[in-house]
């Protein structure tokens, strides 16, 4: 079969099912990359969350022996949220970042690529093909650079021409030759907006991210957030967008194209109250069909706590009391005590000593008597 001409119908098909850029690269090593993840190793700036064997994540013939080239696939996602709730003094609100508006991307993306292998598959029998979307070995980024869907930014973000770097990235890997398109240019130029504002200053330098500064890699964590971060989370309930809001390139970029990918404005931007006490039930009923619910329901009510004391929210206190109380859990009980500090309402020093007295966990003690310090330090002692 003509290749050339397979791809064009491979690239008709993809606007038909919803993909909004496609691009083609060879399978070849990722050279440049392996340096680069070596270097990371090295300075122990990875996430823990990534494929550890870098061979595999730099060399597609370990996945599919025959590899001879890679299908990469861009969908846009929505910037702005419609009829966006406002935070009131009484009912605060946390916010999901973008990526986990509407359905979990990795469903939406998966979806995609396998009716993009069944087209191939139909029209070429023999094809290999092996796809992935995010939790897979291959850096959806490097795939995507060389694909030439968009150039990596400074802020480790892939940006497009046409949708900034607002996409959600999936790839496939094939036996099939498919020609590969050409890279494009990095348009980032001297701009350095994105590592001026990073809150934690994970961006060491452009294009080089320190994963565990890195405030959408914070609020994914179980334990207890680092003390430095707990006052840059703000209202950030998973996930962090201040380097893509605060690009150039994205400034207008705004794409409604697919309805599964439009948030529920009371699931992207929750009262943050309600958050501490949802049942298991409830938090898989309300948030299990979005992106932001994989690390199940502790991470994200610990960040609600730390937003709470962000806020100094006064009409939360007596919800915090109970959950520094009752709550099971050492983590959401010595944060809750945190914050009920933070907050910095003296009358609450009473609760925070009972609470001190009763307490076995060696660390939940000491974030209590952390709560005091901040409550004696507002009375001035």
């Amino acid at each position: 079969m003509n290749i050339e001409q397979l791809k064009k119908e491979v690239i008709e098909y993809s606007k038909q099912i919803g993909i909004d850029k496609i691009g083609f690269t060879t399978a070849d090593m990722f050279e440049e990359l392996k340096q680069r993840l070596v270097t990371q190793q090295e300075l122990g700036y990875q996430s823990g969350f990534e494929e550890s064997d870098i061979e595999k994540r730099v060399n597609p013939i370990k996945l599919l022996p025959k590899a001879s080239s890679i299908i990469s696939i861009a969908l846009a996602y929505p910037s702005k949220m419609k009829n966006a709730p406002r935070s009131t003094k009484e009912d605060r609100r946390g916010i999901f970042c973008r990526a986990s508006w509407g359905k979990d991307y990795h469903d939406v993306l998966r979806d995609r690529l396998t009716k993009l292998e069944a087209f191939i598959k139909e029209k070429l029998p023999e094809a290999q093909m092996k796809s992935m979307v995010d939790t897979g070995e291959l850096s959806d980024r490097a795939v995507a650079e060389r694909a030439g869907i968009g150039w990596s930014g400074k802020n480790c973000s892939i940006i497009t021409p046409e949708f900034g770097s607002y996409v959600y990235l999936g790839e496939m890997i094939t036996n099939i030759p498919f020609p590969p398109d050409q890279p494009i240019e990095n348009q980032c130029g001297s701009c350095t907006k994105c590592l001026d504002i990073c809150p934690t200053g994970a961006l060491v330098q452009g294009g080089q991210l320190d994963s565990t500064k890195c405030i959408a890699f914070l609020t994914q964590t179980k334990g207890f957030l680092p003390e430095q971060y707990r006052t840059k989370i703000g209202n950030r309930i998973y996930g962090c967008d201040t380097c893509q809001t605060i690009c150039p390139i994205n400034k207008g970029k705004d794409f409604h194209f697919h309805e599964e990918m439009e948030p529920d404005p009371e699931i992207a931007k929750p009262k943050l109250k309600p958050l501490l006490t949802i049942s298991n039930r409830e938090f898989k009923e309300k948030f299990g069909h979005i992106s932001g619910s994989w690390r199940g329901k502790k991470p994200l009510q610990r960040n609600a706590i730390l937003a709470l004391a962000h806020y100094k929210d006064k009409t939360a206190l007596e919800d915090l009391v109970q959950v520094m109380h009752k709550d099971p859990r050492p983590v959401i009980r010595g944060t809750a005590a945190w914050a009920i500090g933070k907050i910095g309402d003296i009358t609450m020093e009473p609760e925070l000593r009972k609470a001190l007295e009763k307490e076995q966990d060696d660390e939940v003690k000491q974030e209590i008597e952390k709560g005091l310090s901040f409550l004696a330090e507002k009375a001035g002692i």
